[in-house]
């Protein structure tokens, strides 16, 4: 059913014609709207300008929002985004989802992938319980620490990025891409974490991966017990014991493009771009409507970084 104000327009444009024999009253009655509906509708033109003109105007804020950095963005993602800006501009998510819709402005929406994972190396008999049962969120930051590697296809090959994310506070706190899937690159990933992160952790941090070769092998097994790290693995074949690993690779996968890519060295460039925005710049609605890095820093401070814009207890 047409909205009155479509009809509205209609009347209009029918009764400024030249060679038109219709009255409004009969043109109101064919379209089924009231006269004084269509009156004051036409008398309230220059409030309709001024509005059109103020949606433009907050329009142009929200494209800004939604190609910064090069990443497109959802309602929510571009409200967070105008939060963080130089100059933050408080903008209702219904509002951003209804000029969206009025200028065609449209995120890609993810899609659940229709193939299988590929088929896993043969592994040795080296699996860990899983200590972690899917508890997330249950202990704070720096206590579950979620591993897995995913292939990046690129110019007709792969290459293949392993990273750790912290469970709590989705930080990626390493990650290392590779044009081999010899072990080495996982083993990396560790060292690199231990490098950047290792005075935050402690003995009851447990690092969670599935029950890949990479895993199960002995040197890794055994890097992770000289560093002090609980080993817990994902059931065999059971993909949602490690399900916010497996979302975020959809996401990165979503938001990067590489289809210009040819050489590895472009394809590092923008997988390390990407992680940049990731881990500082993608805020995330159940984070405090925050980065990664910024949440933890919270966590830490105990400071909310956009206090004064927002109640922390309404950004949960």
């Amino acid at each position: 059913m047409e909205e009155p104000r479509s009809k509205f327009e209609i009347i209009y444009e029918v009764a400024s014609q030249d060679n038109n024999i219709l009255s409004v009253s009969m043109l109101c009655d064919i379209a089924g709207v009231s006269r004084s509906g269509y009156y004051r509708w036409v008398n309230a033109v220059d409030q309709r300008n001024k509005q059109e003109l103020q949606d433009m105007a907050d329009f142009d804020s929200i494209l800004a929002a939604y190609t910064y950095r090069g990443y497109d963005k959802g309602a929510k993602g571009i409200y967070m985004r105008l939060l963080h800006q130089e100059r933050p501009i408080i903008m209702n998510v219904k509002k951003i989802r209804r000029l969206m819709k009025k200028y065609g402005l449209f995120c890609p929406i993810r899609k659940a992938n229709p193939y299988r994972r590929m088929a896993k190396a043969i592994k040795t008999n080296n699996v860990a319980d899983n200590l972690l049962k899917r508890e997330f969120t249950s202990y704070g930051p720096r206590m579950v620490l979620l591993t897995d590697i995913t292939y990046v296809p690129y110019n007709g090959v792969f290459c293949y990025l392993s990273t750790i994310l912290d469970a709590y506070t989705k930080q990626i706190l390493s990650y290392v891409l590779s044009e081999s899937l010899e072990v080495d690159f996982v083993l990396d990933s560790i060292n690199q974490m231990i490098d950047r992160h290792g005075i935050s952790l402690t003995t009851e941090t447990m690092i969670h991966s599935d029950q890949g070769c990479h895993y199960t092998s002995c040197s890794f097994i055994q890097l992770v017990k000289d560093k002090g790290l609980r080993q817990s693995m994902s059931r065999r074949g059971n993909c949602w014991d490690n399900a916010p690993q497996e979302s975020f690779f959809g996401h990165m996968k979503d938001e990067i493009d590489l289809s210009e890519c040819v050489e590895f060295s472009q394809v590092k460039g923008i997988i390390d771009d990407w992680m940049d925005y990731y881990n500082n710049e993608r805020y995330q609605w159940k984070l405090a409507k925050l980065s990664p890095n910024e949440y933890y820093q919270y966590l830490v401070t105990k400071t909310y970084p956009l206090k004064g814009l927002l109640k922390i207890e309404n950004n949960k």
